[in-house]
């Protein structure tokens, strides 16, 4: 793949040059969604080259066997994974009975867009075909904020130097597989065709997790821009349903067809009414047309980029990575529906499953939290509180009691579902986010409440599973946490990783403070929480003895926390002095060879220290950057944000600036070689961060302030952002000489910029 082939632009993702090298990586970045359902940028077309077809509908799973060749007490019995939906973007096509495949004809002039300001995709090229006609084709296409469920494709062809007859064959087709089905199997049983004029409708359910799913289409056609009548000829088998339409032309006409496409499933309908909502759908989607459409999808992202744009000034690069990350988070999730959450790879491939991991919590809530209302956020920690009953089921697989809680690591339902043993064992620490995003949550919005009525229960759970994780060392006469793998998972099976020892602590600490303010505050719901959850304030006090006498590995030498015990018995060589040749590590050496080496794949002692900047020194921040980043190969798409924050906290922009633009580009340069896969959704919340918290250095005070420290790199003329907070809108533009706030809002808000108190007013600007 051209590493370096998308066009710089602000406001669109482009590719100007057709290379059958580049199109499952574009298929990837030119993907589209809305929340609810979601895809890869397929050609409608047919195309016989490399490609990985890919249609997603939200919540809609199945719990493939996991494939092991050994098991133990406690292992996952399955890997869940959202499932590739039925294709209803295909439209087969036919020049006088030649088929059109871009990996068999010569193609000049393609152009493919993302537009990122109003939320379409379009292609246009040119073909040749081997039989020697030449056609011009032009292609749009959305999914609908708007109508959650609906899709539309705007698709015409323009006969240049020919007379005859082309051929669309729009269909729907259920006979689709997942690329990483662990056993080739089918996840799908088609139930029901039915068919109809110019529009058909397909009913499949889903093996094992029996959703029911119902995919339609509607088409339509013009020529030379006025509305055609075309006989419509059916062929039906035993997956899949395709209308075929002839069309002659004349040298120079212009044949359009429309196709507009739904998904409904039983999450919000039920089986019976399936067929006739998805008929519904596609109805009032041809009926409003497809100019009408797009006009509402581009009002709609006028709406979401009010409060979640970001403005640079004077690099481009940087311009476009930082929209197509705040492009994507929008695409895969809108906070209305808390059964849904987000997975690492979005609407945009298969690999991770679709499936919930603890980037949600550690990363995206601040994002939604800033740039959206506080329900979005809520909605996601909701999800987890939902799911306690089988947190504390994962726990009791692994031997805990009392009501111990240990969340998945990966998850469609609250299960643990993930297939390797080192992280769905070892990797506790993601218990701990669980409860970092609460306190995130409501640091920032202010909303204690959530805490007696959801939140203390989950807290609960999570510290006695930390008291009875913890052991007692009579060595070190502390509480050590033995066998984990941190965040760097570079290193398996170490013991006292300084991380998941701190946010032990810190989980505890929290929790006991919490429900002592609950206790004053709340004594109705302290009560409720207390009985449900059978607590003893002998208990706590326990949680407390480990938490107050809690193990960190320390470096006297370095005089800095270790990541884990016996982290210096490893040879301290900088990344930097690997070979390119050898890069990325992970797909280059042995994970013998990985385990052994000092190199850490994503911050570790630096995640803690991230989450917890308030509770270190300038000195320990800038000691430990210095220590750990030039050993850090960044092979974690969460990686380059935390660090480019942490940089820029301690004043080495040159660093914050660099790793910014790796995390804001990511994927369009895709630095990791792996952007054909999907793309890194969780971690594009990081780069909203890189440029809030970090460059802007936004923070939220332990007495509710809004903080400001704002920096600029270089390279910038000036950048701006804005944020919901509580409920009123702030925008902030930083540029070389000074920085510039502005409230929407009802009331004053007291802030604080570069630790001095400023009042901001309501419509007005104030300079600092």
């Amino acid at each position: 793949m051209n590493k370096n082939y998308i066009v710089p632009n602000e406001w669109s993702i482009v590719e100007e040059v057709f290379d059958t090298k580049n199109v499952k990586a574009s298929e990837s970045l030119f993907s589209i969604g809305n929340g609810s359902m979601g895809q890869r940028a397929n050609f409608e077309e047919d195309y016989s080259g490399e490609t990985l077809q890919g249609s997603y509908i939200g919540g809609v799973y199945y719990p493939d066997k996991t494939r092991v060749g050994w098991w133990k007490n406690g292992y996952p019995e399955y890997f869940a994974k959202v499932l590739n939906a039925p294709n209803w973007i295909g439209i087969h096509i036919q020049i006088n009975g030649t088929n059109l495949d871009l990996n068999l004809c010569e193609v000049a002039n393609f152009r493919r867009e993302l537009n990122m300001k109003e939320g379409w995709l379009s292609r246009s090229f040119k073909a040749t075909l081997k039989t020697g006609e030449q056609i011009l084709v032009k292609t749009k296409r959305l999914i609908s904020i708007e109508l959650n469920e609906v899709g539309a494709i705007e698709y015409s062809i323009t006969a240049v130097n020919f007379s005859g007859e082309i051929t669309f064959s729009p269909y729907i087709d259920a006979g689709i597989v997942n690329e990483d089905s662990n056993y080739n199997e089918y996840f799908w049983e088609t139930l029901q065709i039915v068919e109809g004029e110019n529009k058909g409708s397909i009913l499949s359910k889903t093996l094992k997790t029996e959703f029911h799913v119902a995919t339609a289409m509607n088409v339509s056609f013009t020529l030379n821009n006025l509305k055609l009548e075309v006989l419509q000829e059916t062929n039906i088998e035993e997956k899949s349903l395709t209308y075929s339409y002839k069309i002659d032309v004349s040298q120079g006409d212009v044949a359009t067809i429309y196709k507009y496409g739904s998904y409904v499933s039983s999450l919000n309908y039920k089986n019976n009414e399936l067929i006739e909502a998805s008929f519904q759908n596609v109805q009032t989607a041809s009926e409003l047309r497809f100019e009408d459409l797009l006009n509402l999808q581009k009002q709609s992202w006028a709406t979401i980029w009010r409060t979640a744009d970001i403005v640079i000034e004077g690099d481009i690069k940087a311009q476009q990575g930082i929209r197509f990350n705040i492009f994507q988070l929008n695409q895969t999730y809108m906070g209305t529906d808390a059964r849904l959450n987000i997975g690492p790879k979005g609407f945009t491939g298969e690999k991770y499953g679709g499936s919930t991991y603890w980037d949600t919590e550690a990363y995206c809530i601040p994002f939604y939290m800033g740039t959206k209302d506080a329900q979005v956020a809520k909605n996601l920690l909701l999800y987890r509180y939902n799911q306690l009953d089988k947190a504390i089921e994962n726990a009791q697989k692994l031997g805990f009691t009392n009501g111990a809680a240990l969340y998945p690591m990966v998850t469609m339902n609250g299960e643990e579902c993930h297939n390797e043993w080192e992280i769905t064992f070892e990797e506790i620490h993601r218990n701990g986010a669980m409860i970092y995003g609460i306190y995130n949550y409501v640091n920032y919005t202010n909303d204690f409440e959530y805490i007696p009525k959801f939140g203390l229960e989950v807290m609960i759970g999570v510290a006695r599973f930390w008291y009875q994780r913890a052991n007692f060392s009579a060595v070190k006469n502390q509480y050590v946490i033995l066998g984990v793998t941190g965040p760097n998972e570079y290193e398996n099976n170490v013991n006292n990783n300084f991380y998941t020892n701190y946010l032990a602590k810190w989980c505890i600490e929290y929790a006991v403070e919490s429900l002592q303010k609950v206790k004053n505050e709340y004594p109705e719901d302290y009560s409720r929480v207390f009985a449900k959850a059978s607590l003893t304030e002998t208990e706590t006090k326990e949680w407390l003895q480990v938490a107050n006498n809690m193990y960190f590995p320390f470096s006297e030498k370095h005089n800095v926390y270790l990541q884990q015990d016996d982290f210096l018995d490893k040879e301290l060589i900088p990344a930097a002095e690997l070979s390119k040749k050898e890069r990325p590590i992970n797909q280059k050496w042995s994970w013998d060879r990985i385990l052994r080496s000092c190199y850490i794949k994503q911050a570790d002692v630096l995640q803690g220290m991230f989450f917890f900047e308030d509770k270190f020194t300038k000195q320990e921040l800038e000691r430990h950057f210095d220590f750990y980043e030039p050993l850090t190969v960044h092979e974690s798409s969460l990686s380059p944000c935390v660090h480019s924050i942490l940089a820029a906290s301690i004043d080495r922009m040159p660093k914050a600036y660099e790793q910014y633009v790796r995390t804001a580009r990511l994927d369009l340069d895709d630095y990791n070689h792996e952007v054909d896969e999907g793309c890194h959704i969780t971690s594009m919340a990081g780069t909203w961060m890189s440029i809030v918290q970090g460059f802007g250095g936004m923070r939220v005070s332990e007495d509710g302030k809004l903080v400001f420290n704002p920096q600029i790199p270089k390279q910038w003329k000036s950048y701006s952002f804005t944020i919901n907070f509580r409920n009123q809108i702030l925008k902030i533009k930083v540029n070389q000489a000074k920085t510039i706030f502005e409230l929407e809002g009802t009331h004053e808000l007291q802030i604080k910029v570069n630790n001095k108190t400023i009042i901001v007013t309501p419509n007005n600007l104030v300079t600092v």
